[in-house]
């Protein structure tokens, strides 16, 4: 048995898959399946270990942030890396380290100092970081360092 994300797509699932690719470098194509129906096929690609499949089909419905792709970062470097990646043509920032990319997926973009931060077990610094993130859209980590100090 396998589990793992299933996107739909109106028609963009392959170059959805190929952004994906260009964006997350330890990635790679597992399986490209045209179905009966010439509008539909189905691909599915792994990006860093996770396998995702993505169906071409005509899907009108929006993705939402019920749903989210989170890029756990090391520092600062990677968290900007993923960050104006995932942003590039016309996706769009969101509060808090979230973002659309610009086929309307949900993504966070996290580095793990923020979630060791926020599980502090001083109560005070953990707000004051969780006060500082609400502030932003991209994720600063000296920001969050320095409402972490107080």
């Amino acid at each position: 048995m396998h589990i793992y994300p299933h996107l739909w797509f109106n028609g963009q699932a392959e170059e959805a898959m190929e952004f994906y690719r260009s964006v997350f470098k330890t990635s790679k194509v597992l399986q490209r399946t045209e179905l009966p129906d010439p509008e539909l096929s189905v691909v599915r690609f792994e990006l860093s270990g996770l396998q995702i499949a993505a169906l071409n089909a005509n899907s009108k419905v929006p993705y939402n942030e019920a749903f989210s792709l989170l890029v756990e970062t090391g520092d600062q470097e990677e968290t900007d890396y993923y960050w104006n990646a995932l942003i590039a043509d016309g996706g769009k920032e969101q509060p808090c380290g979230w973002l659309t990319d610009k086929f309307g997926v949900y993504w966070q973009v996290t580095p793990t100092i923020l979630l060791k931060m926020i599980a502090d077990p001083d109560k005070v610094k953990a707000s004051r970081v969780m006060q500082a993130m609400y502030k932003m859209k991209k994720i600063v980590i000296a920001d969050l360092e320095r409402a972490y100090q107080g």
